[in-house]
């Protein structure tokens, strides 16, 4: 390890504190990225041509459903780190790190050749609006060829997160960020690309966060440093990472998939339903990412004490998780809910647009801490290294019934209104929660019977 240490010792002494200290840079790190994000969306939207911001924000749905399967795996890789640091084991530490970021670059190679290539098909399958297909299949190609150096930044953000070190990847997000905010106004103020400008600053901004993360890996000392000698994948962690991470990457996308699915029926509303629906879903991502975090910090601080040997302090790290999660999306939902008509007027000018964003806003920051503490039930139960368990769940309850919502409420002629596509959130998030909740007891009461009965057979002996 370097001179001065990042690493968090989470396996003893009290879990508030240090979990606060995890998350709470995280937090920022997921704030500025909303915020350079909005810088994205506001010049657009001030400076661009008519419907361009629709272009950009309607294609959140669809970025996330193509990189999700891929950013799950760098979860694996995460978990993995966390228990092998735990169980102070150094050459294992030295594989993954190795393995992993060989992956993050062949893994972000491929999303950028079929993102590029599938762009326009995708987006007709969406439903996307005649006025703005062109531009919006303009930014998503541009924006894929970015995708190398976003997959680098999120393995290597796994890594260094996973030993408590997320102070580190805040500092990097934000000197790229700022030059992010910096080329949007050159590009698309200056420059008028539109578009163009916007996904352009945006993939330069994630070259360059990749490089600083990099740069980092390399100066590490000890078992987390990389060297490019050594990057190859050991099969033995790529399976473990595979394991792990794969169900938690389908379970991303089984996620995209039913947003897919929302966006498409949102578009069926028109372009200024369309605005407000993207500028709202950029505003409400501060709330997911506020509560996020603690999904981030229970999948760390779980898979370290399983690794270490301390299943005792699994409950307990949930339980706090869950206290924090609550916590954050009723603080800042409640926020923006009551600041809503604000917020949007920063994005938008058309009272149209406006007004449908407060209705999402209103369906979704209002009941968003049910997504919160659903989330981190699943960061609980992939940190003790049950992947598959949460994937179903995801799938029967998140993606499959609002697929049966939109199927078969929505078509009814009296609810085929855009408040219906918004009430599927809430009742998915609610079912899904307590089905983790059944999968954990269940978890728990299993390994206490086997505990018991390795202990019976130790006396018996």
């Amino acid at each position: 390890m370097s001179k001065k240490s990042y690493s968090m010792d989470m396996c003893n002494g009290p879990i508030l504190g240090k979990m606060l200290r995890f998350a709470l840079p995280l937090m920022c790190s997921s704030m500025l990225q909303i915020l350079f994000n909005a810088a994205d969306i506001i010049v657009v939207g001030k400076f661009g041509a008519e419907h361009s911001i629709a272009a950009v924000g309607s294609n959140s749905s669809l970025i996330n459903l193509m990189t999700n399967l891929f950013i799950g795996l760098s979860v694996g890789a995460n978990v993995l780190v966390a228990r092998y640091f735990g169980a102070k084991r150094g050459k294992d530490i030295k594989e993954t790190v190795h393995t992993s970021m060989t992956l993050s670059l062949l893994s972000g190679i491929a999303i950028a050749i079929i993102g590029i290539i599938l762009a326009p098909i995708l987006l007709e399958l969406m439903n996307t609006p005649d006025e703005i297909i062109h531009s919006a299949t303009t930014y998503l190609r541009i924006y894929f060829l970015g995708m190398p150096a976003m997959m680098i930044y999120n393995f290597g953000n796994a890594i260094l997160r996973a030993v408590g070190d997320t102070k580190r990847p805040l500092y990097f997000l934000f000197g790229a960020g700022l030059i992010n905010v910096l080329l949007n106004l050159l590009f698309v103020i200056v420059f008028k690309w539109d578009v163009v400008g916007v996904a352009a600053s945006t993939v330069i901004s994630q070259c360059i966060s990749a490089l600083l993360i990099v740069i980092c890996l390399l100066k590490e000392q000890g078992d987390f440093r990389l060297e490019f000698k050594s990057l190859r994948i050991h099969k033995d962690k790529l399976k473990d990472i595979l394991k792990i991470g794969l169900p938690a990457g389908l379970q991303g996308t089984i996620f995209s998939l039913s947003n897919v699915v929302i966006q498409s029926s949102v578009n069926l509303f028109g372009a200024s339903v369309v605005d407000g629906n993207s500028a709202a879903q950029n505003i409400e991502s501060v709330v997911y990412f506020a509560m996020n975090a603690f999904h981030h910090a229970t999948l760390s601080f779980t898979s370290q004490n399983i690794g270490a040997g301390k299943r005792e302090r699994v409950r307990k790290i949930l339980c706090t998780g869950l206290l924090c999660a609550i916590t954050a999306g009723i603080l800042t939902g409640g926020l923006v809910v009551l600041f809503s008509e604000e917020l949007l007027s920063i994005y938008i000018k058309d009272e149209a647009a406006i007004k449908a964003g407060v209705i999402r806003l209103n369906f979704i920051c209002g009941t968003y801490a049910l997504c919160g503490i659903m989330d981190v039930m699943v960061g609980s139960i992939r940190g003790m290294g049950y992947a598959v368990m949460p994937m179903i769940v995801s799938l029967i309850g998140a993606c499959g019934l609002r697929l049966v919502w939109i199927a078969t409420v929505f078509q009814i002629p009296k609810y085929h209104v855009i408040e219906t596509v918004y009430t599927s959130y809430p009742v998915t998030w609610t079912i899904t929660f307590i089905s983790h909740v059944i999968c954990f007891i269940i978890i728990q009461n299993t390994h206490r019977k086997k505990n018991n009965n390795e202990k019976i057979s130790v006396k018996s002996f």
